[in-house]
């Protein structure tokens, strides 16, 4: 299938710049089929009940953009993206070419960089070293890795580009449908009688990184790291609708499922003609166009993610990182005691 189908026009006015305050007054949009319903995140738990399973991703946004200067004085920047083994990370590098391996960058007197092998595509090896554990000199000297469309404002509250229920610092972005969470929609939804359950994808080039080809099949995915509780993992099992908060989410369960491990590495491209076997409704923001997010989105809804699209922009959501969000069903959606390949999970 050609990258082009996924383009859309997306104009600058629909991209948000600061994030909606409270985070539930984002608005949604509730994919009926034949109709859509506008709602806001608040009115979740109102759409939600017994036997759903919200499924959560719990991640944290590490301060993973390190900026330092080279020794002829000339500026340098990297994004850590996930950790490689023995205190190695993968990360990109700009200007990479300048930085042979070997090469070694003083931060500051608790930061220093060593610069290792070239991976391609402007990633290296790069091994951190600190006197002080390594959160602690990215507190420091990182910053939040947040998109270039984002405004100034959005640093004014960095804890606005994590979710309220984040927990173990790995990420290079935030899996950006859990910003729209509260504590009080989560007790809310929990009061509906559903069930929240918390796994981790951590965040990387598989999720942000663009589809630069022609052709989509050509599209290769980057690995991201994963990891799914046996305990979540048995209330997934048990679950009659699984309601993935976000794309991330969706990779994870997907993974886990194809291959049977609750934790590992996933390379899971996820586009038209996918088998589910675990994901029944999709909680997600608006995403870019020609990104292998709209395209998994194609996936689980065909192409009325068009329509969908159309009607989001001409009715004035914002769309993006800190836009808003749809609720969508799977189709065909799922039916209880259907043959939805749950039972193989």
């Amino acid at each position: 299938m050609l990258t082009a189908a996924f383009d859309y026009e997306l104009p600058e006015r629909a991209i948000a710049r600061i994030p909606a305050e409270p985070r539930d007054s984002a608005r949604l949009l509730v994919d009926r089929g034949d109709h859509v319903e506008h709602r806001t995140v608040r009115d979740l738990p109102g759409l939600l009940g017994p036997g759903d399973v919200v499924v959560l991703n719990d991640t944290r946004v590490l301060p993973a953009r390190v900026r330092f200067r080279r020794a002829s004085g000339g500026a340098g920047e990297l994004l850590l993206l996930h950790e490689a083994g023995d205190g190695w990370w993968e990360a990109l590098v700009r200007p990479s070419a300048r930085l042979p391996p070997g090469t070694d960058v003083e931060v500051s007197e608790v930061l220093s960089l060593e610069f290792g092998e070239d991976l391609g595509e402007g990633r290296r090896l790069i091994r951190p070293s600190s006197p002080l554990p390594l959160l602690a000199a990215l507190d420091r000297h990182g910053e939040l890795p947040l998109p270039p469309y984002l405004g100034a404002r959005s640093m004014d509250d960095p804890e606005r580009y994590q979710t309220v229920f984040s927990d173990r610092p790995a990420s290079a972005a935030a899996p950006t449908a859990g910003l729209h969470f509260t504590h009080r929609t989560l007790a809310d939804i929990v009061a509906a009688g559903a069930t929240c359950v918390r796994i981790e994808l951590v965040v990387g080039l598989g999720t942000f990184r663009p589809i630069v080809v022609d052709e989509v099949d050509d599209h290769v995915m980057h690995a991201e790291r994963y990891r799914v509780s046996a305990e979540a993992w048995g209330r997934i099992l048990d679950a009659e609708r699984v309601v993935a908060v976000g794309t991330t989410s969706v990779r994870a369960l997907e993974s886990a499922a194809r291959t049977g491990e609750l934790e590992g590495s996933t390379e899971l491209f996820i586009r038209r003609g996918f088998d589910w076997q675990v994901v029944d409704v999709l909680l997600t923001n608006f995403h870019l166009p020609r990104s292998s997010l709209l395209v998994m989105i194609d996936a689980f809804i065909g192409d009325r993610w068009r329509t969908l699209y159309e009607e989001a922009l001409a009715d004035g959501y914002r769309f993006l990182s800190f836009g808003d969000a749809m609720l969508l069903d799977r189709r065909p959606p799922f039916v209880a005691g259907s043959s939805s390949g749950r039972a193989s999970r």
